[in-house]
């Protein structure tokens, strides 16, 4: 799943920090659904446009009136909010040639970042092409530009601290070595064109997306053997490992023999049991004989339930192949490779990888992508629980898998699938209590901006302020479902991930960001040194941090890979739960969130954040 976010990073960010202050007369935005909605026209498709300068030009024009005017009229107090409205402005900025302001516009969206390391880095492609600009003219293809923007960025990343932004320069090498005009364009007829088709337009946040593409295909692809490079010598001249903290922090129950079993529930993609011969739950009343033995309304649940996308109980436990039968391989192979990519890994993974990307046409680049967001959540289910269950041989995995659609045009939620899984939600966790689950990983949700998209891409509801209405309407119905599923079983624990959308999980109307239940703990991600990523989500409904970068774990078919995101810190803090459950089962939820952030570190000058520390939590509890 990482791969696709990968590829659509494209924006480069900034934008102009407006001087006065903010004015009582401005309409305050709350959340996501308080900001203003607005579409543009596209004649024909965004492919055509985005080859179009006057057609594209006027498009731009469209979007800089509007973002000024949200700016001057709105009281936006998210911080990320702002920063993408900025992004936009500083991507329109270099586009329109108005290089004067992108200083300043770079430290308008510097001023609003939280994490060291994506401020540092924010803004340095941004700032070398206008100084090559100045030095070489406009045309980024003369050896003279290139050369400019290269020393320009040299200078740049010479003063940055190396081991505080080592990994966001390595990520964006790894984008720019399989970034490519083709695979643009591939991405563009795949996923904004049909839109268009569909709609003949785009919503504001696909329009700040467009722009994002085009002033990257006419910056940064031109330079894209120049960034390499820059960012290679970076890297090479500044190899320092970066300290990891979790080795002494981490606690394995192999060898206790007074531990009590416990069972956690992996609420998730689905899992490959067959990875987990020693760890799993089982239904010993129920066979595998496509029946339902046990009368509890699901049929085959030997090692848990299983939904499909409309609702519907179904015995599969790891998603069926179905139209990515035979592609399942060649996509986990890819997907290895764009993480090593990521992590400055060198693998023959990666370089098939790059030797495949570079041979693609632009129709091949919807199924590529297809197939890795298939293979993603075809992994994640089973690389959770490989995190879950580590250190504890008293645990047993329960699994209830969920359906999501991985086509680059998802299915739209509608109102009756909506309500089916919030029925689903109450099912899931009577099971999870007739079964003696103390825990229960979620890494995952739904948010208000992700259904509506969905919506988008269908062309569902006609106008943006219909789509912004059912999405609302639709979110309410899952949250509500959630809300009463969890608040009927106050003896289980729910430990969910953020999300990987860099924002304030209340602002942006997540599923679980405004539930406030003394049995739902939300984890957030940091890095080896603890350090917040650069993609978790974050707010006051998010408890703790653990880690969630590169973390290992397994795969379905017996292999292991490294995954990022607050899924893997999520099972983290599960497996945290899980021990403390094992140890002393009499605990209670509240207890357990206790002892985890009072045993959780905090770090100077990082406010709300609190990294777990399973030793120290566990010897806590010993002293009690």
């Amino acid at each position: 799943m990482k791969s696709m976010a990968m590829l659509r990073r494209l924006v480069v960010g900034g934008a102009l920090l407006l001087a006065a202050a903010v004015s009582s007369a401005k309409t305050p935005v709350q959340t996501l659904d308080d900001m203003p909605r607005h579409t543009y026209q596209v004649a024909g498709s965004v492919s055509a446009m985005l080859a179009d300068p006057a057609a594209f030009g006027a498009f731009c024009a469209s979007v800089r009136t509007d973002i000024e005017s949200d700016l001057a009229t709105y009281e936006i107090g998210d911080k990320a909010a702002r920063q993408r409205l900025l992004n936009t402005l500083l991507s329109l900025d270099l586009q329109a040639g108005r290089d004067a302001d992108v200083p300043d516009r770079v430290e308008a969206v510097r001023a609003l970042e939280d994490k060291e390391a994506t401020r540092l880095t924010t803004g340095l492609v941004a700032l070398a092409w206008i100084d090559a600009r100045r030095s070489a003219g406009n045309d980024a293809s003369t050896p003279a530009f290139k050369a400019a923007f290269r020393a320009a960025l040299d200078r740049a990343l010479a003063a940055l601290p190396a081991d505080l932004v080592r990994d966001n320069i390595q990520s964006q090498k790894g984008r720019m070595e399989i970034m490519s005009p083709t695979v643009i364009a591939g991405m563009v007829q795949s996923q904004l064109d049909p839109i268009v088709a569909a709609a003949g337009e785009v919503s504001s946040d696909l329009a700040g997306q467009i722009v994002g593409i085009g002033v990257a295909m006419t910056t940064v692809l031109p330079l894209r053997e120049e960034l390499v490079a820059a960012y290679a010598g970076f890297l090479d001249a500044g190899k320092e490992e970066k300290k990891d903290i979790w080795a002494a922090r981490d606690v394995s129950l192999e060898g206790h023999t007074d531990l009590k079993p416990v069972t956690v529930a992996i609420w998730d993609s689905g899992v490959d049991v067959d990875a987990f011969p020693n760890g799993l739950f089982t239904n010993a009343a129920e066979k595998p004989d496509g029946k339902d033995d046990d009368g509890n309304g699901f049929i085959d649940d030997i090692h848990g339930i299983a939904w499909d996308y409309e609702g519907k109980a179904v015995p599969e436990l790891l998603h069926p192949l179905g139209d990515q039968t035979g592609r399942l391989e060649a996509a986990m192979q890819s997907m290895k490779g764009f993480t090593d990519l990521g992590a400055g890994v060198d693998s023959p993974e990666a370089s098939a990888l790059r030797k495949h990307m570079s041979g693609m046409g632009s129709a091949d680049v919807g199924p590529f992508m297809e197939s890795l967001g298939f293979a993603g959540l075809h992994a994640h289910g089973t690389h959770v629980t490989g995190i879950a269950l580590a250190g504890n041989p008293a645990a047993r995995a329960l699994v209830a898998r969920i359906s999501f659609d991985y086509h680059t045009i998802p299915k739209p939620l509608t109102a009756q699938t909506a309500q089916a899984h919030a029925e689903s939600y109450s099912r899931t966790v009577d099971y999870f209590r007739a079964h003696g689950v103390r825990a229960v990983n979620m890494s995952w949700g739904w948010s208000l901006k992700e259904i509506e998209s969905s919506l988008e891409a269908n062309n569902v509801g006609g106008t943006a302020a219909e789509r912004g209405r059912l999405a609302a309407e639709m979110l309410g119905t899952l949250r509500n479902g959630m809300e009463k599923a969890m608040k009927s079983a106050p003896d289980i624990l729910f430990v969910a991930a953020a999300g990987n959308d860099d924002n304030d999980v209340e602002f942006d109307q997540s599923m679980l960001g405004s539930l406030d239940l003394p049995n739902l703990m939300m984890v957030g991600a940091v890095d080896q040194a603890g350090r917040r990523t650069g993609f978790t989500s974050s707010g006051r409904r998010v408890r703790v941090y653990a880690n969630g970068f590169e973390v290992d774990s397994n795969v379905p078919g017996g292999g292991r890979m490294k995954m990022s995101g607050t899924s893997m810190a999520s099972p983290n803090a599960l497996n945290l739960a899980a021990k403390l459950f094992a140890v002393k089962p009499a605990l209670t939820p509240q207890q357990v969130v206790s002892l985890i952030e009072r045993g959780a570190d905090t770090v100077d000058g990082q406010e709300g954040l609190k990294l777990i520390n399973p030793r120290r939590s566990l010897e806590l509890l010993a002293a009690e």
